[in-house]
């Protein structure tokens, strides 16, 4: 009685893992290095010993998201962050 369940439990396993839809495609490195530009010009790393370089722009999960509207986008991004977007105030 136990087989029967087990190949019953394994076959059913079996079909769900066959029934998912695999959705997820990875982004091609042309992609992934135009998204990272876009992202450390948007966001420029601090560089130690130096107080001019970079900024304080944003947060992680900004970034996090601007590189992930970028894969979206195929690695086009039009618009800056809104953070990165004026950094001095009109007069």
């Amino acid at each position: 009685m136990p087989v029967k369940n087990l190949r019953t439990l394994v076959g059913l396993a079996a079909a769900l893992i066959l029934a998912v839809p695999a959705t997820a495609s990875a982004i091609t490195v042309e992609v992934a290095r135009a998204c990272e530009a876009a992202v450390a010009k948007a966001f420029p790393p601090r560089q130690i010993g130096n107080p001019a370089a970079g900024s304080a722009k944003g947060t992680a999960k900004d970034q996090r998201e601007y590189f992930k509207k970028c894969v979206a986008n195929n690695g086009k991004v039009d618009d800056a962050p809104a953070e990165a977007k004026d950094s001095k105030p009109a007069k």
